[in-house]
């Protein structure tokens, strides 16, 4: 892999990781000062790589400099502004001898650093759309997509967030349980999020970034390993993050081009991901008393994809039922009518789908041009051709115009 390629890449994959443990030695509450030692460390790496060539663990490369700039921040703590200096306190700045990047430490330091910055005292989404920025290295634009608002909401949303943390002086710490609890389900939806940006990317050239499905996988699976977040709610995310992960090798052919999951090589399925799957499902509901929650019901949808039951789309269509009911969003309500299609024709769910009226999201259209496609080829076309313009994403454009050519050779 080049220069210009690897650096971007190990920024997604590190930088978050690299944040998270510098901030267990300043304190979340000067997070802009570990950021800018991660920031700087990989400005160093394209600077130097780009004279001296790419070391033989670029990793471990980065993560010797960024140590390194974390002592020398510390040894002239005294050049940093009056105010921040004279409240920095010596457990805060203080660097252990045995201060090292191992893997240890970087998983809990992250896992550690979400639950510090899902706080009570910011709003739910803002507690997420900071542990998106963060932890997870969400663009603006990114975390407005996933939360369907405007760059401006969001932009404010997260100054405010980061003010709070530095006039709270939040901290990562040892939580109490009820702590944890509190928190969870916010962590959770921050994974969850971390996971669809990287499942389906609307916002980037890639539209399947694998990099960020299994930083979430992994992180989600730390929570199983402690008896405080090993819940039904985190084993049936889990679960769906791996029913969902196994076929990502057979989401794309060999030049990238997005395979639709009817056309997709089943061959090319992790069977073992979905044996893990499968696992990980039955802890989530081997107790009555546990509710079913939204993880609960995507990761059942998730299931009867992976099967061949003949009768699977009117389980999938009842649960996508209940999921609309627990919480509704226009791409569940889009994914429902695909599915009513499947049981009741093209015909009917073009009703279906019709009545939501999401003129201005790209996923309505790309489901009415392939609704019309057997019924009516001119409307199939004025919806695929809506559904480019609307659409941000690169792939996905190339994924529509491929369709409406199809359509127009088979007139």
């Amino acid at each position: 892999m080049k220069t210009d390629e690897l650096i971007p890449h190990l920024f997604r994959q590190e930088y978050a990781k690299m944040t998270a443990v510098l901030c267990r030695h300043f304190g979340l509450r000067h997070i802009e000062i570990a950021e800018d030692i991660a920031s700087d460390t990989f400005l160093k790496a394209s600077e130097n790589w780009a004279i001296n060539g790419v070391p033989e663990n670029p990793s471990a490369w980065l993560y010797t400099v960024a140590k390194n700039k974390l002592k020398d921040s510390l040894k002239h703590i005294s050049v940093f502004d009056t105010k921040v200096s004279n409240e920095i306190t010596l457990n805060e700045t203080q660097v252990d001898k045995e201060f090292e990047f191992d893997s240890q430490i970087i998983a809990d330091s992250q896992l550690a650093m979400i639950f510090a910055v899902c706080n009570p005292a910011n709003a739910g989404e803002s507690q997420i759309c900071l542990a998106l920025q963060i932890l997870c290295g969400f663009s603006v634009e990114e975390i407005a997509t996933a939360f369907f608002a405007k760059k401006e909401t969001i932009k404010k949303r997260l100054q405010r967030a980061r003010v709070n943390l530095r006039n709270d002086n939040f901290k990562i710490q040892t939580l109490t349980s009820i702590e944890i609890e509190s928190r969870l389900q916010f962590v959770l939806r921050t994974l969850y999020l971390l996971f669809n940006e990287g499942y389906y990317s609307a916002t980037n050239d890639r539209q399947i970034r694998t990099e960020l499905c299994s930083e979430a996988t992994r992180l989600t699976l730390l929570l199983t390993e402690n008896t405080l977040t090993n819940t039904a709610e985190v084993n049936a995310l889990l679960a769906l993050m791996c029913f969902q992960s196994s076929r990502l090798n057979a989401r794309t052919d060999q030049n990238g081009t997005t395979v639709l999951f009817e056309e997709q090589d089943r061959t090319l399925w992790d069977r073992q991901l979905i044996q893990r799957g499968n696992y990980y499902l039955v802890n989530a509901t081997n107790d009555s008393t546990q509710y079913r929650t939204k993880y609960h019901l995507e990761a059942g949808i998730a299931y009867w994809h992976t099967t061949s039951d003949a009768n699977k789309w009117i389980h999938i269509l009842h649960l996508y039922n209940q999921l609309l009911l627990i919480e509704y969003s226009p791409a569940t309500a889009l994914n429902r009518a695909f599915v009513f299609s499947k049981i009741y024709g093209c015909e009917k769910a073009i009703q279906e789908a019709e009545k939501l009226n999401l003129t201005e999201s790209n996923y309505y259209h790309e489901l009415l041009g392939y609704l019309y496609a057997d019924i009516n080829i001119e409307k199939a076309l004025y919806h695929y051709g809506q559904a480019v313009e609307n659409t941000k994403s690169k792939k996905e454009r190339q994924t529509l115009q491929r369709e409406i050519i199809r359509l127009k050779t088979s007139v």
